[in-house]
């Protein structure tokens, strides 16, 4: 038990990197139709990482909406370019594909569509360990009629930190 609780508490005294490894995101949701009027809410959960620094995020994330007589699941992978305001904000663009799964009045469909999104970041502190984040979005799908949507989330950000290797001493 010792040697477990030695090794566990020098996992924790090593310092963190500046950067997440990876960002959770936590949120509700709401979306609308341009198509046929109808609305929706439910929750929304992604993780986003940085593959390229100041270059390239990316984002998988689902999306349950429950409507009047209807449920949507949406996941998607988005392509984000980030800009950097501030300390405290972030801006990106992204784009991507979307797999829209729906079950309205007993029948289930499924089909591509794509997201453009902008999403703002705010780090109220300079650890950025927690934060919030709004994004609205529009949505194009493929299939069922070439149906449009617009819609926004928002909610908490959750920085999960990246160890950094300490250099060995000899």
């Amino acid at each position: 038990m010792a040697p477990l609780l030695l090794c566990g508490t020098s996992a924790f005294t090593q310092p963190l990197d500046k950067e997440p490894a990876a960002i959770l995101e936590f949120g509700g949701a709401a979306g609308r139709s341009l198509s046929n009027a109808g609305s929706s809410g439910g929750a929304d959960i992604a993780l986003e990482f940085t593959p390229i620094e100041k270059w390239l995020e990316l984002e998988m994330g689902t999306t349950p909406l429950f409507g009047r007589r209807s449920i949507e699941c949406d996941t998607d992978l988005l392509f984000k370019k980030p800009w950097t305001l501030s300390e405290k904000l972030e801006v990106m663009v992204g784009i991507g594909p979307e797999w829209v799964w729906i079950r309205q009045s007993g029948v289930t469909t499924n089909s591509v569509a794509g997201a453009f999104v902008l999403d703002f970041m705010f780090w109220p502190s300079a650890t950025r360990r927690f934060g919030w984040f709004i994004e609205p979005g529009y949505e194009y799908n493929f299939g069922r009629a070439h149906e449009q949507s617009i819609g926004i989330s928002a909610g908490l950000l959750i920085a999960i930190p990246k160890w950094r290797k300490e250099p060995r001493s000899h």
